[in-house]
């Protein structure tokens, strides 16, 4: 069997994997979904096997498509990689660079780093996307997680670039309301506001105090899966919320919002995760180094 699939046929293959479908990857990719559908019917002819289930809805990958689809995200690396390799004492790293985020801190800290990053390195294409979930890096095809909390996976490499803690807070008015909580129990009788964030379990607060770590369920009327949501209902006087320093620290400066427990916090630092293969991305090295030194330069990192 003489198969000969194209590198950009098996570069598509893995875009139409993630995106599962025709129709959202000739929007991404600017071109008719007829030439998406094509190039695909061609790939199936070079390995002769069908790669995808068509519907009218989506298109996922057949048992031999997901087979193809891991070589293809190797071949590419490795391809990707080989040409890093001979331009690297040539050139500035330049080349596609998936990153992903959380939204909050992708949209607060993340993006103005990256905007900088562009202006220095202009020959790196850089695409970014934020979710607050966790993300299967190589599946969903990104060469980099900027992420904050616990990294738990074992088949990643991680590097602390800046050191973070979420902290409690609430309002003057709720405080005024409700009273000041004196111990973690008294938690249990006030209204938090949990939030779904990437690295914890939902409603369940893991801090470090006096004592060490402890872990307290805590529940409100009100609760969602965006940090900045959350900040507000806590500025208007819903409830406790556990937020990162960075994302609260002008309003307890500025007394909207006021610490709660003090001897208790929650270390989230936040991590470059990528995988493992990529150790020797010029690509991947620059943006960690670079984002490690933006958010020294402009106070991010704290100090333990």
């Amino acid at each position: 069997m003489n198969i000969k699939p194209q590198l950009d046929d098996l570069r598509l293959l893995c875009v139409v994997a993630r995106n599962r479908s025709f129709a959202e990857t000739s929007r991404e990719l600017g071109v008719s979904k007829a030439v998406v559908s094509k190039r695909i019917a061609l790939l199936e002819a070079a390995v002769q096997e069908r790669l995808f289930h068509r519907t009218t809805r989506n298109v996922s990958l057949t048992a031999q498509g997901e087979i193809v689809h891991q070589w293809a995200q190797r071949i590419l690396e490795d391809v990707d990689l080989m040409g890093e390799a001979i331009s690297r004492e040539k050139a500035a790293p330049s080349g596609l660079l998936r990153i992903c985020s959380s939204t909050g801190f992708g949209r607060s800290r993340l993006a103005p780093a990256l905007s900088a990053m562009a202006r220095q390195f202009p020959q790196l294409e850089i695409q970014v996307e934020l979710f607050d979930r966790l993300v299967d890096l190589v599946d969903e095809g990104f060469q980099l997680d900027i992420r904050l909390g616990h990294v738990r996976e074992g088949n990643v490499i991680k590097r602390r670039i800046a050191r973070n803690r979420r902290v409690l807070c609430a309002s003057p008015a709720y405080l005024a309301r409700f009273g000041m909580p004196q111990s973690l129990d008294d938690l249990k009788a006030h209204r938090c506001i949990p939030i779904r964030e990437r690295d914890q379990d939902f409603g369940r607060w893991e801090l470090d105090g006096p004592d060490g770590l402890v872990a307290i369920k805590v529940s409100g009327p009100l609760s969602a899966n965006n940090g900045e949501i959350v900040r507000q209902w806590a500025i208007d006087g819903h409830g406790i919320i556990l937020r990162s320093t960075w994302d609260i620290c002008r309003e307890i400066e500025a007394g909207v919002l006021v610490p709660v427990l003090p001897a208790y916090f929650q270390q989230a630092d936040v991590w470059a995760v990528y995988p493992s293969r990529l150790s020797v991305s010029a690509k991947v090295k620059v943006c960690v180094e670079f984002l490690e030194q933006w958010f020294e330069q402009t106070g991010m990192n704290e100090r333990s």
